[in-house]
């Protein structure tokens, strides 16, 4: 597993997209198969910037990323940060069902990543959000 530290900032995320994109590409990821998971890191990372310290001014920002592959080349991508504790996948699915100018506001890019990868979980570990996400090659 390898991990990298980013500011919890917006203006992060190209080095965030190419982190990863960097570490699968070298386990035999292909162009065509990343997009999809750039689309849940870029999820997951940009509400973590947004939202994990808005409540904390005072509190280093960051989030920690770890990229790892199996033997099959199967990518686990774990997402940490100390900011306010939050399980998005406690939010109740958007109903799709309805127009767009029907809908609530959120919850969209959270309902994408639950249904693009093979696995998504949340644990709260020594104050820490840890958020997983797991897509078979």
């Amino acid at each position: 597993m390898v991990k990298a530290r980013f500011d919890a900032e917006v203006s992060e995320l190209s080095g965030v997209i190419d982190f990863v994109n960097g570490l699968l590409t070298k386990k035999g990821w292909s162009n065509t198969e990343l997009p999809v998971i750039d689309v849940a890191v870029e999820e997951i990372f940009v509400n973590i910037a947004s939202y994990a310290y808005k409540e904390l001014p005072n509190a280093e920002k960051y989030a920690d990323i770890s990229v790892d592959t199996d033997k099959k080349g199967n990518a686990t991508i774990v997402f940490e940060d100390e900011g306010i504790e939050y399980n998005p996948l406690l939010r109740k699915d958007p109903d799709v069902t309805l127009p767009a100018q029907d809908r609530k506001i959120g919850g969209l890019g959270i309902y994408m990543v639950k249904n693009s990868m093979d696995s998504v979980s949340y644990a709260r570990v020594d104050g820490k959000n840890v958020f997983t996400i797991m897509k078979k090659i």
